[in-house]
């Protein structure tokens, strides 16, 4: 059964009719009957998802399809493919938690074609109080290319990035091996030194995972690791835009610095898509989500405890605060994170996979989801 879809283009915002069938794109037609408000574009890409909804990808579950929600509810805000995000912990539970997705996919088709990837974040970040974060100290540590062998032996091929600090002796080494293995690097929760980031970018390290966050409180005016990254021409950048984790100024100048390599997250966490309380986190201990979406310590609004946002509520953030134009946070949010692992996608190809959305442009410039197409199915939304 063939199913069109008609809206604006993400790219250029001219009207469009795109056939599906199959569960890939059939054709691709001008259209003169398009309304006036309603997009289409290419699902979201997620490449840092730490749970969702209450499930926490860093936990033991006791039924392992209970994660499978986490994928069901990314797809109602158009987010169609996520990188699983395993933060720092025992060599132990990282391989338990790996082992935990692999076989989630095996047990669940659609968790098998929305988790496009899982993202190791640590253990070998920083192990100073400010760049290391919420990451358990106890358990940071140098890299160690045989443990992470192990693990990637373990995810079956899955591990498609790891975010580490080249501050540690050997750093170089280890990304040279991560290359070779196909494993994208990034800088991320770090206290590297210019010329520690600069050998990590010359080894092959391409991106910065959520940059200006993951830092000291107070750094250096000059040199630093932050006009670091942001100097290496070679490094892309992802960042949360939440209005927490980073001000609208701060956005507008890694924008202008990083122009097409600048990327969105969210980096949920599980209480991401709950209800506003106080509760009990694996990470940060008793914490607040406020009605406005901030998750902080309890009794401590100054202290972040993660991010609760999705990336569609990041988009929304750029467009209410004039950051960028709707087809740019849509590109954002979509063909820059996966262009990182496959560089020639081209989302409006025939033959391509018909991961697809469509959304309405509010007048309060926020983007609403209308539908979103993922295996040839129309996702219930809600």
């Amino acid at each position: 059964m063939e199913t069109c879809l008609i809206g604006k283009s993400f790219l250029d915002g001219k009207p469009l009719e795109i056939c599906i069938s199959e569960g890939k794109i059939k054709g691709i037609l001008p259209s003169e009957t398009c309304p006036e408000n309603v997009w289409i574009g290419p699902g979201f890409t997620d490449i840092q998802i730490n749970g969702y909804g209450g499930l926490d990808y860093n936990e033991i579950q006791s039924d392992i399809l209970a994660l499978g929600q986490i994928s069901k509810k990314l797809l109602s805000c158009g987010v169609t493919s996520h990188f699983s995000t395993i933060i720092t912990n025992s060599p132990e539970k990282i391989s338990a938690l790996i082992h935990q997705v692999v076989q989630l996919r095996k047990m669940d088709s659609l968790a098998h074609s929305c988790i496009t990837g899982i993202h190791i974040e640590g253990p070998f970040i920083s192990p100073e109080d400010g760049p290391r974060g919420a990451h358990f100290r106890e358990f940071v540590q140098a890299p160690d290319w045989n443990l992470f062998q192990k693990w990637i032996n373990e995810s079956e091929g899955l591990i498609r990035m790891i975010t580490l600090s080249p501050e540690w002796e050997g750093s170089t080494s280890f990304i040279e091996k991560c290359v070779e293995s196909g494993i994208l690097v990034s800088i991320g929760h770090t206290n590297a030194s210019h010329e520690q980031i600069m050998e990590a970018v010359q080894a092959g390290a391409r991106l910065s995972t959520h940059l200006g966050n993951g830092m000291h409180s107070l750094i250096a005016r000059h040199p630093n690791y932050l006009w670091s990254q942001l100097a290496a021409e070679n490094l892309s950048a992802t960042i949360i835009a939440d209005g927490f984790h980073l001000p609208a100024e701060v956005i507008q100048v890694f924008k202008k610095v990083k122009a097409e390599k600048l990327m969105l997250v969210s980096d949920s966490v599980a209480l991401a898509g709950m209800p506003p309380g106080e509760y009990e986190a694996a990470v940060g201990g008793k914490v607040t989500l406020a009605s406005n979406g901030k998750l902080h310590l309890l009794g401590n609004p100054n202290t972040l405890a993660g991010s609760a946002m999705n990336i569609l509520q990041g988009i929304n953030f750029f467009l209410k605060n004039n950051l960028v134009d709707l087809p740019e946070a849509w590109q954002m949010a979509s063909i820059r994170p996966h262009r990182l692992f496959e560089p020639a996608f081209e989302p409006f190809t025939i033959g391509q996979k018909a991961d697809l959305i469509l959304a309405e442009h509010l007048p309060d410039h926020s983007l609403k989801i209308i539908k979103v197409f993922k295996n040839e199915v129309e996702i219930p939304l809600g």
